[in-house]
């Protein structure tokens, strides 16, 4: 056997050793220094050859390779599963950084980890299939896949996968309104694959702007970049763009740095309408000063192959605008195999596939559905008042106290969320401050009440209720909760750990998803970033780029992405952005 060099060993352990997945980040820039802690995945003995014991466990069939479906392997310990990914796509794409990718920023494969990186040394059953799902046959416990004709070597394009418990995290595609000529003429930014055929045209626009024998008119219509969507991925980019226009399109092409037009629509009347109204209205004054221009409140009816139609909401004034690129990033919308499973179980008429608190999908124990795909429906307070009355009242009088609730009070919080939020917001503690708010006199541990003065106190609870953002943090999130229930499932079914069961007897097995937000991120250009972190903290500045760029690295997939997008980081800070069409 060829004996290996030192180099060779080394590479190899550091490849294949968990040992190294563990270290400290430290940036210290400019005077102002962070350090973000990084935990890669520790990873157990690579799985072996299947035997006949690989029969007898649960199959777990795991549809999408996005940031749900990644987390949720990365995270599944318990090898008592025979775990199949299917997906057409066989690498995690790390999506908040496509903006960057777009102009040369990040390179497209530093943003990207193969699945089988992630799965092959996982102490686990792990195996990966590139395929798409066309149908979900929940009645059979089968799933209905098709091979990319590319990779059909057998001539069987299409093939049947039994289950026993089903992942969905198949993700959402762009949301084109039905907007006429949208899907024909407009980029959108989803995949990688969209960030880099705009990035094409982007170079295509200048390239074609500098032939000769054009005209002024023609060049400046070829050089107006049209960005729909006021949201974080749409300003992001818009900020991207001009970064690239004024730190390297001036110098790389002086003749039409000047014909460059970027503009901005957004439906509503603030772009970052989900952010502080501080980093709004930073964000708007800035891409003014930048000489990008917003156009709010006006909404896009129709897109030709050179022009843009709106319309104003307020005054329904329509106009039209010559472009020469349109980037769509204005929602999200469900995939036709989500929509045929949701007329399937009777769901038909929602928007995306809706789950419990649990993320199982409504009406079935052995399929979940995380991400972009589904919805938690939170269930109604006042849908089960009369349930939890009956709960609370242990010795049937019909009536009850502070005392007797407070029993069960932990239990009603955790099931229903809105409940301790109400209390919150509202400076309450127990349910005796909601009755005296409701009757208006003195209330004590012992004062009694009827199921309709109960449910009088409560009718205001519900109305906290809120719905979880399409992003990449709940998706991860939701990932790393399910793996961990998968992990416990025996346990947890010998001794359940959830809260009450209202309508029935006994506990949940688990307690339920839980979101915590962690902050959010604008980057606006010019190394500034506007971050909004919990506690209400928004920092606007340099700072918040520098802890922009710590958290971003310490959150990649692999340290070999890390490593990647750092280095592209500096490259891009020393010689610029590469603008060759590749």
């Amino acid at each position: 056997m060829q004996k290996l060099t030192l180099f060779e060993r080394f590479s190899r352990t550091f490849r294949e050793s968990p040992s190294f997945s563990k270290m400290l980040i430290v940036l210290t820039i400019g005077g102002g220094g962070l350090v973000a802690y990084s935990e890669a995945q520790s990873y157990g003995v690579p799985i072996t050859t299947k035997t006949s014991e690989s029969n007898k466990k649960k199959k777990v069939v795991v549809l999408g390779t996005g940031w749900a479906a990644t987390s949720f392997l990365k995270n599944l310990k318990d090898p008592s599963y025979d775990v199949q990914v299917i997906s057409p796509r066989n690498y995690f794409a790390f999506t908040p950084l496509l903006p960057s990718v777009t102009c040369g920023t990040v390179e497209s494969r530093s943003v990207v980890e193969p699945v089988r990186n992630i799965i092959r040394q996982k102490n686990v059953d792990m195996h990966y299939l590139e395929a798409e799902c066309y149908k979900i046959d929940a009645e059979n416990k089968k799933v209905h896949c098709r091979s990319n004709s590319n990779n059909n070597l057998n001539g069987e394009e299409e093939f049947v996968v039994d289950y026993d418990y089903l992942v969905i995290s198949v993700g959402a595609r762009s949301n084109t309104f039905n907007i006429p000529g949208v899907s024909e003429n407009c980029h959108f930014l989803k995949e990688v694959e969209d960030a880099q055929k705009i990035r094409r045209t982007v170079i295509d626009c200048f390239e074609r702007a500098s032939l000769p024998n054009l005209s002024d008119e023609e060049r400046k219509r070829i050089l107006h970049f049209v960005i729909v969507g006021g949201g974080p991925t749409g300003v992001e980019f818009a900020a991207q763009l001009h970064d690239f226009v004024n730190e390297d399109v001036a110098r790389l092409y002086p003749g039409v740095k000047d014909l460059v037009k970027i503009t901005l629509l957004e439906a509503t009347d603030h772009i970052l309408s989900m952010f502080d109204k501080r980093i709004t209205a930073f964000a708007e004054e800035k891409f003014q000063r930048n000489g990008i221009q917003l156009k709010t409140g006006s909404m896009v009816v129709g897109v030709s192959d050179k022009e843009l139609s709106t319309k104003q909401a307020k005054s329904g004034e329509k106009d039209a605008m010559p472009y020469g690129m349109v980037v769509w990033s204005t929602g999200i919308g469900t995939r036709p195999v989500i929509m045929d499973f949701m007329k399937q179980i009777g769901q038909a008429s929602r928007r995306v596939l809706a789950t419990d608190e649990w993320l199982r999908v409504e009406g079935s124990d052995n399929i979940y559905a995380l991400g972009d795909c589904a919805t938690i429906n939170q269930r109604k307070i006042m849908e089960d008042v009369s349930e939890i009355f009956r709960k609370a009242d242990k010795d049937n009088s019909g009536t009850l106290t502070v005392k007797k609730f407070q029993e069960v009070s932990n239990d009603v919080c955790e099931r229903y969320p809105q409940f301790k939020l109400y209390l919150k917001n509202h400076k309450m503690h127990t349910l005796g401050d909601l009755l005296k708010e409701s009757k208006r006199d003195a209330v004590n541990e012992s004062t009694e009440v009827n199921i309709e003065e109960f449910k009088s106190a409560l009718t205001q609870v519900d109305s906290k209720m809120k719905f979880l953002p399409a992003t990449a943090q709940v998706a991860s999130q939701q990932g790393v909760y399910l793996a961990k229930c998968f992990n416990r499932m025996e346990q947890c079914e010998a001794n359940p750990e959830g809260p009450l069961r209202i309508r029935g007897e006994g506990r949940h097995r688990f307690r339920p998803f839980r979101y915590k937000h962690l902050g959010q991120f604008a980057p606006l250009g010019g190394e500034q970033t506007a971050a909004q972190l919990p506690g209400d903290w928004v920092s606007i500045g340099h700072s918040s780029q520098w802890l922009w760029y710590s958290v971003y690295a310490s959150k990649q997939v692999s340290w070999r992405t890390r490593m990647h997008v750092i280095s592209d980081w500096t490259r891009r800070f020393i010689f610029g952005r590469d603008s060759s069409r590749i």
